[in-house]
């Protein structure tokens, strides 16, 4: 499933969604976990496998999706569908998916999480306090502990492998590359600052590490659920 996703998501700076995310289609049926768990086999290979890595077209760990909220699944997988999030698999498979079958893995995926075992406890990190403002206001959107978001359309950020969100935040200001890249307005109003035709990026490549491995470093609920057969 999602082989690169996000969820990201800094939004108000990580938003990784802000108006980041996409309505569930109307004509989708609520989404049934358990027939979501029928429609997963394209999934585990890559979210099943504690430490997979994507190497295409970027090297990092694929994001824990299990524990993620349903609403932001959906409008993921749907903006791989639709394009707006570029990642070569991920939009093969997004383009494959029904709106129902976006809905069911969703909920499974949520429901995933909650059954799962608690997530071993983090040290936070410490961030420098000119990256700690910038950080400000991404609570706007995932709540004051990144876990929490203000809404189910935004995803939860805290405790996320720092390597993908890295990826996340990079693909926000990244033009021109047709595997790579994320248009939402609100995450690239964020991380770019454009006036006349020139851009300023908001967080330099080593504070996007910085905050990349805060927020993994942070409590959260979300978790890499292995899968009968898998590791």
């Amino acid at each position: 499933m999602i082989k690169k996703a996000l969820s990201l998501p800094l939004a108000l700076s990580l938003a990784l969604s802000g108006a980041c995310s996409l309505a569930v289609a109307q004509d989708a049926k609520p989404g049934d976990a358990a027939q979501g768990a029928a429609k997963s086999a394209m999934c585990i290979g890559c979210h099943g496998i504690v430490g997979y890595q994507a190497s295409y077209p970027e090297i990092h760990r694929v994001p824990m999706i299990a524990g993620q909220g349903a609403k932001y699944i959906v409008s993921s997988l749907q903006g791989y569908a639709k394009g707006d999030r570029k990642h070569p698999t991920m939009r093969a498979i997004a383009g494959s998916l029904s709106d129902q079958d976006m809905a069911d893995l969703a909920a499974y995926y949520e429901a995933q999480g909650k059954a799962a075992p608690a997530a071993a406890a983090h040290t936070a990190r410490e961030l420098p306090e000119a990256v700690k403002a910038k950080l400000a206001a991404c609570v706007a959107c995932h709540g004051a502990n990144y876990s929490t978001p203000v809404d189910p359309s935004y995803p939860r950020l805290a405790g996320q492998h720092a390597d993908y969100l890295r990826v996340a935040l990079r693909s926000y200001h990244t033009d021109g590359n047709p595997n790579v890249g994320r248009s939402n307005a609100t995450m690239r109003s964020q991380v770019v600052q454009e006036s006349e035709g020139k851009k300023k990026l908001t967080f330099t490549s080593a504070e996007i590490k910085q905050v990349a491995a805060y927020l993994s470093s942070l409590p959260g609920e979300l978790k890499v659920v292995p899968q009968p057969g898998r590791r």
